[in-house]
């Protein structure tokens, strides 16, 4: 099984930044397919999640308006595009699959900084 996340990086506030997380090793499509995130000294937060057909989402408040999730069944791959990046959403980024068993990537920097 892996689930692996790419695309964080170093953006300006206001800036956009788009992440993947590629899933293989187990039925992609079956899976409720998660974002959360992580600062320091923090709890794991959840910021995102989308239903396995794709036509359910959820979102942190801090988020909504601002970042959208979405899948390619066909790809195995969730993507969370964020837009308006704010400092305070500076964190490593998880990728999480859950449908009975689950599985985390291993994360993706994001940091929004001037």
């Amino acid at each position: 099984v892996q689930v692996v996340e790419s695309g964080g990086g170093l953006v300006q506030p206001g800036g956009s930044l788009r992440l993947s997380c590629a899933a293989s090793g187990f039925t992609f499509s079956r899976y409720v397919m998660s974002w959360y995130r992580q600062v320091p000294g923090k709890e794991r937060e959840l910021v995102a999640r989308i239903s396995t057909a794709g036509d359910s989402t959820f979102y942190t408040d801090s988020v909504k308006g601002r970042f959208t999730i979405s899948r390619d069944n066909a790809k195995n791959t969730v993507y969370l595009q964020m837009n308006s990046l704010k400092p305070e959403d500076t964190a490593v980024y998880y990728c999480y699959a859950n449908g009975g068993f689950a599985y985390w990537g291993q994360g993706t920097q994001v940091t929004v900084s001037s």
